[in-house]
């Protein structure tokens, strides 16, 4: 017997969600991108012809206007939590079934508003008071044909009890989420829900196994799932008022100390630790300054304490008066775990962690007492050149999105290939090479080499005495550079790699007729 369901579905959720969290205009063609191809995109976008699957270079020259951003899931889930929220407090148990839509079961919530119909209609009401511009419920025999019923209408529809089967026989295969079983089902002549329900069981379960048995259900309307509610996250968060205001960094560390403890004690209580934190700042003239803080393990109170005096710092250098992003005195703060992981899983071991657990500790230390961005790490990119393969990013933080984007898988045509050397010149000193005749060597544009080189000049800053010039034992290139090619003020660089008589690898690049030394094999 199916269980009636009531199910809530927000169009376009991952749309909504970012128009929500960056204060975009909804009326403005958007698109978010996952993986080269459009994943998700505004009314507005679809009504220039821009659809999910589009590549991004596609949809662009059917919307010049088009404004695209990369999809990130987590801001999905963000969105949603506090929508979530809302609907448990007039509406218990909650089943998420994704990130914009989720199901309840519809019995409690018929017999307290008097009906199904006045359900749907103070669900709808609830959440467009929240700011949800699109909301559509629909309410059936099972979550699968209350989801269906949700979507073929912009308000609300019931389907009355036992009627499932009939309002699921015109639906498309497509439906069904399965699109090689849609295919192999269409090759058959079956076109919809209804061919596909007059199946006998047995002949659906020989011919295409488990998954098409479970699919015959659905499409017969005999969905076997309940609505399974899940349990509320206990609230973990802790905002901090002050009257009068703050308007030193020592005074709010005192005054967020204690909290932090038992902010940190909260999570624990819960099994788990706290691997990324978000701080929000409000200033007395309501300005607000907000960031998210991650760990290299997991955060105690004093690490706590660090992110909240850094955030108002700002920088190092500014070790008591507040940020010049804040006007004004701070009146609020507010700790959220963002990220949240298992206790067990970051458990000490029999003997400790070893080497990792001090060096962890040894800079977490050093960086308490300088500075955030006092102590870095470097991350390996892509690029092309030695220096843009290699992002500095302060201890304990993820790296940045551009980071991320220059993967380093991706094609890098001019990149070198083979070991990397061992000293990068942060500031490429200049160098001379000469050919046998002690004619400075020069490259035209055919990549043709004015002479063979034959002397070397090692720059005096890098760390080699300054000596008479040393012949050039092998060489090897050019390899050319050719990066924004479509203005005029960048130069092609060629890169080259010579050993020198005292067996010593340079790997230098000539720009402009200029010789730059990138970097020396050690």
């Amino acid at each position: 017997m199916n269980h009636r369901a009531i199910v809530l579905w927000c169009p376009d959720w991952p749309v909504t969600a970012v128009i929500q969290e960056q204060g975009l205009d909804p009326e403005k063609p958007l698109a978010l991108v996952d993986r080269g191809e459009v994943f998700a995109c505004s009314a507005a976008a679809r009504q220039h012809g821009v659809k999910r699957g589009l590549k991004v270079r596609e949809a662009q020259a059917r919307c010049t206007t088009l404004e695209v951003l990369d999809y990130d899931p987590a801001i999905d889930s963000r969105a949603f939590a506090p929508i979530l929220a809302a609907i448990e407090q007039i509406m218990p148990g909650v089943q998420v079934l994704r990130p914009g839509t989720c199901a309840i079961r519809a019995k409690g919530p018929a017999r307290y508003f008097g009906g199904e119909q006045q359900a749907a209609d103070v669900l709808r009401e609830s959440l467009l008071g929240l700011g949800i511009p699109w909301v559509s419920v629909g309410i059936a025999d099972g979550i699968f044909a209350a989801e269906q019923a949700a979507r073929k209408t912009s308000t609300s529809r019931i389907v009355a009890p036992g009627a499932s089967p009939d309002f699921l026989s015109t639906l498309g295969l497509d439906v069904l989420a399965q699109p090689e079983l849609a295919t192999l089902l269409q090759r058959l002549g079956l076109q919809t829900l209804g061919d596909f329900a007059a199946l006998t069981d047995r002949k659906v379960r020989n011919r295409f196994g488990e998954e098409g048995a479970r699919a015959h259900l659905l499409a017969r309307g005999l969905d076997p799932r309940a609505v399974r509610p899940r349990t509320p996250p206990r609230n973990m968060d802790i905002a901090l008022s002050f009257e009068p205001a703050l308007e030193r960094v020592d005074q709010l560390a005192f005054a967020v100390k204690t909290s932090a403890e038992k902010f940190i004690d909260g999570i624990a209580e819960t099994g788990q630790v706290c691997t990324e934190l978000r701080v929000q700042l409000f200033s007395d003239s309501g300005e607000q300054l907000e960031r998210v803080w991650k760990h290299p393990q997991f955060f105690d109170a004093e690490d706590v304490l660090d992110r909240v005096r850094w955030q108002l710092q700002g920088s190092v250098g500014v070790p008591t008066t507040l940020d010049a992003e804040l006007s004004s005195g701070i009146v609020k703060v507010v700790l959220s775990p963002e990220t949240t992981d298992d206790r067990a899983a970051h458990a000490r071991g029999l003997w400790g962690n070893g080497p990792q657990e001090r060096v962890h500790h040894g800079l977490s230390r050093i960086q308490s007492m300088v500075g955030h961005g006092a102590v870095l790490t470097a991350v390996l990119t892509g690029g092309r050149m030695l220096a843009q393969r290699r992002v500095l990013i302060p201890w304990g933080d993820s790296p940045p999105l551009v980071a991320e984007q220059k993967s380093r898988s991706q094609p890098w045509p001019g990149a070198l290939s083979g070991p990397a050397p061992a000293t990068l010149f942060e500031h490429p000193p200049a160098v001379t090479v000469l050919d046998a005749a002690g004619q400075p060597i020069t490259v035209n544009q055919r990549l043709q080499l004015s002479g063979s080189p034959a002397f070397f000049d090692p720059p005096a800053s890098s760390g080699v005495a300054k000596t008479q010039q040393r012949l050039i034992n092998a060489w090897a290139g050019p390899w050319p550079v050719d990066e924004r090619w479509w203005d005029a003020a960048d130069q092609q660089i060629h890169r080259f790699q010579i050993v020198d008589s005292a067996d010593t690898g340079w790997l230098l690049f000539c720009q402009a007729g200029e010789w730059l030394a990138e970097a020396r094999y050690d």
